[in-house]
């Protein structure tokens, strides 16, 4: 079975399609969170469908930390050898988020 749990931060600001019936494809480039910044083997592809990825275009940007639930495949590469791991996103989770600072003000009653 190929149902995986990773940890990863958004490198790509997410594209969003539609396909007949509204249908909402979401694709994104995502890598393993690493010390070395020159090691680009962890990068890899999520597609997210329907209203998850609706949710996903309004409350994931660029530099934010998931945990994903999905399951894994291989899309090959136009003109290249190589393979991209594929993952088709189920279930997302915020671990951490690009916050806006928000100050806080107090009531009079």
């Amino acid at each position: 079975m190929n149902y995986s749990n990773f940890i990863v931060k958004i490198i790509c600001q997410p594209k969003q399609s539609f396909f007949k019936n509204n249908i909402s494809l979401v694709e994104l480039f995502v890598q393993f969170p690493s010390v070395r910044k020159k090691n680009n083997k962890n990068t890899f592809f999520l597609s997210i469908w329907g209203n998850l990825g609706n949710d996903v275009m309004k409350y994931y940007k660029v530099n934010d930390y998931v945990l994903i639930e999905g399951f894994i495949s291989f899309r090959k590469k136009e003109f290249e050898t190589n393979q991209q791991i594929e993952i088709s996103v189920s279930k997302i989770y915020p671990l951490s988020r690009n916050k806006i600072k928000v100050v806080p003000t107090l009531e009079s009653e």
